[in-house]
């Protein structure tokens, strides 16, 4: 028996092999046999237990699962169960048919059971329980799962763009890998392919019920023919006989039938992903005092009318009450507990040490500062992950920029209000925002016209309009073609958008060594030839400040170095050496700006303004003051249109000019980047667009 026991447990728990493999085309193929063969009364007894235990596992599985997509085989499960109970129905109503007068144990205990001890043996009573079962399981269950499956379907197939677009954004801005995104966007991919089945497979359970009418019907025309013809019994015997089967028949199908349906509608209705059906109603409906105060004083005031059930009610009333005093109860400790823990956080340390070295705290290369609201984000025992996204963000960083960045030291600060944040670099303030936990950011990209529910803002990052939205707002923003995405990704994209800006900040000498001492492991002898040989660290550290003061990544190290080598000899200034590492560095220069296209549009400045601003920047005179805020403010807008077109803004401009050009404009269009006619590479073609200095 043990031996048994065991070959059953090890066969239960083997998901993979020949016999999980071969199971559903077995079921399949015994499903059809029974449509075809007789079956004993006690293999009918055995089945139809089967199909109600299967029945009563599958809705357990429905109530206890997280989220929809926990039991995304659920469609083919209710194919596969509606086959089974359709196949016992043909086949005991064969039993039914063949065997009935014998009486009403002919077809099996089951069927037997159902038709008199459920019903009391009184038909006319089973066949109107019958119909009740079918009006709740057509009318109300199915009917109701049928319209959320439809609507679910619906939306989640809008909503895929959105969610596309927030996978986009969360790649871009570091917070997950290709690895990670990859992931998501196959999850998105069977939600999608989940509910456009569950959308289907709801018609499966509808004409379960039509063919359970139907069946019902059949067996008792057929069997009450069958039975004053063939076996000529008397019209009342007949009746009783076979209808008293149907009826068990039928019942002992519906109830499964019944079962599967509170199922299915269980798993389309589901809304969240952290908590089971069951605790989400317990924490949802009995979490406000308020709400059961209110409803006890209720059921007491209908308690205390004369000529109602006083005791009942005033029962349910003192429960009631008794449960919002207790719930109310434990929320106030929680409250004081945790006003007094803040309390402690802000209380000073007193000491009677003198002042020492170690006193003093060095400055933060890179600091992040949090609200006390925030301080779950980072809080790994209440699902916080924004540490998490901050390493992300570092690594991408170090794989796009070209070396690491400092790390991040993340505190809380109570000056600041509850939900902002402060980015700092060298005890500096670059950025600040303000987050909601719990809520999503939805951000516009474009001219999205759709209105939100929610609270007006904008993104910190990149300045676009956006709203802070319920999370029960999320598929809605998503579907109208808003990028959504939650707080930690909010904070982490801001981080790692300021980092990028202020990539050349980040590369302290510290830094530049640390560089050295990698590259030397990849190409020794060229890190020995050069540096510091040839270029001193201190030139070595201005020259990649100067190129990544103008966005260009430093990855290609080992280019940087051998330009280094060749013309370290002839100069020291390291602006000459940005500039001939900018040529070296063309291809990738313009890949970063443009992307793998073979052709660049450019914009240009008008021929006389050229000539001026070139006898202007090269030392041959002063460029007039109202020259330069003309050229500004055009400069601004011209960006501006091409960026709102999609299209890179670039400004191609003499090789003399290109640092004086780049830093005049750098304030009022930060984002145009500037490039000289020799870091145009050979393979790429050039189209003027806009020019600068034209009239209007």
């Amino acid at each position: 028996m043990n031996a048994f026991l065991q070959t059953a447990q090890n066969l239960l728990r083997t998901r993979s092999g020949i016999g999980a493999t071969i199971a559903v085309p077995i079921l399949v193929l015994l499903l059809l046999a029974m449509l075809v063969l007789p079956l004993p009364p006690w293999l009918l007894d055995l089945l139809f237990t089967l199909n109600i235990a299967i029945a009563l596992m599958v809705m357990m599985v429905a109530a206890y699962m997280r989220r929809a997509m926990d039991f995304i085989v659920f469609p083919t499960v209710l194919l596969l169960t509606t086959l089974m109970r359709l196949a016992l129905n043909v086949a005991s109503t064969r039993v039914v048919l063949m065997e009935g007068h014998q009486g009403t144990g002919a077809a099996g205990n089951v069927i037997e059971a159902f038709g008199t001890f459920v019903v009391g043996g009184n038909f006319a009573v089973g066949v109107i329980v019958f119909l009740i079962l079918v009006v709740i399981n057509f009318v109300v269950v199915t009917k109701g799962a049928e319209r959320i499956a439809e609507v679910g379907a619906r939306f989640t197939l809008d909503a895929m763009p959105g969610k596309q677009m927030a996978i986009d954004a969360d790649l871009n801005a570091g917070v997950i890998d290709d690895k990670e995104a990859k992931q998501r966007r196959a999850e998105v991919a069977e939600e999608a392919d989940f509910f456009g089945n569950m959308d289907g497979a709801a018609k499966f359970v509808r004409g379960d019920a039509i063919a359970g009418i139907l069946i019902l019907l059949i067996t008792m025309i057929g069997g009450f023919a069958i039975g004053m013809l063939q076996h000529d019994m008397s019209a009342g015997d007949a009746s009783a006989t076979y209808v008293t089967l149907a009826i068990g028949d039928a019942l002992a199908a519906q109830i499964p039938a019944l079962l599967i349906s509170v199922a299915a509608a269980m798993v389309v209705s589901r809304v969240g992903k952290e908590e089971d059906l069951g605790q989400q109603i317990v924490g949802q409906v009995f979490d406000s005092p308020k709400v059961l105060g209110v409803t006890a004083l209720v059921m007491f005031l209908l308690g205390i009318i004369p000529g109602m059930p006083n005791v009942v009610f005033l029962g349910f009333a003192f429960l009631l009450g008794g449960m919002a005093f207790w719930i109310g109860w434990q929320q106030r400790q929680k409250e004081a507990a945790k006003l007094q823990a803040q309390q402690l956080a802000n209380t000073p340390v007193s000491t009677d040490g003198e002042a020492s070295w170690s006193d003093m705290q060095p400055v933060d290369l890179l600091g992040l500062e949090l609200g006390y609201r925030l301080i779950p984000l980072v809080d790994k025992t209440r699902q916080g992950d924004l540490l998490t996204r901050i390493k992300g963000v570092r690594k991408k960083f170090a794989q796009d920029v070209g070396f690491l960045p400092p790390p991040v030291h993340v505190r809380d600060n109570l000056e600041l209000r509850p939900s902002s944040y402060r980015i700092a670099l060298r005890g500096v303030v670059v950025g600040e925002g303000e987050v909601f936990p719990g809520q999503f950011l939805a951000i516009n990209p474009g001219h999205i016209r759709t209105p939100l529910i929610g609270t007006p803002t904008t993104d910190p990052a990149f300045g676009l309009p956006a709203h802070w939205i319920e999370e029960r707002q999320k598929e809605n923003a998503q579907m109208a073609g808003y990028t959504v995405v939650d707080s930690e990704t909010v904070l982490a994209t801001h981080l790692s958008h300021l980092m990028l800006v202020h990539a050349a900040k980040l590369l302290s000498r510290t830094e530049v060594q640390e560089l050295v001492a990698h590259v030397a492991k990849l190409a020794p002898k060229l890190i020995e030839e050069v540096v510091p040989a040839m270029v001193p660290i201190g030139v070595f550290h201005k020259v990649l400040q100067l190129l990544l003061e103008e966005s260009v990544h430093i990855r290609d190290i080992r280019t940087i170095v051998e330009v280094l080598a060749e013309h370290a000899g002839q100069t020291q200034d390291a602006a000459e050496l940005a500039r001939r590492i900018r040529q070296a560095l063309a291809p990738a220069i313009v890949q970063q700006i443009y992307g793998p296209v073979s052709e660049l549009e450019v914009i240009a400045i008008e021929p006389g303004l050229e000539r001026l601003l070139t006898q202007a920047l090269s030392g041959q005179g002063a460029l007039d003051p109202g020259v330069a805020e003309m050229l500004t403010q055009s400069a601004a807008k011209v960006a501006n249109r091409q960026e709102e077109k999609g299209i890179p803004a670039c400004l191609l401009v003499p090789d003399s000019i290109r640092s004086a050009m780049a830093r005049l404009l750098k304030r009022a269009a930060p984002r145009l980047q500037v490039l000289a006619h020799s870091e145009i590479p050979d393979t790429h073609l050039i189209r003027i667009g806009p020019i600068l200095g034209e009239p209007a």
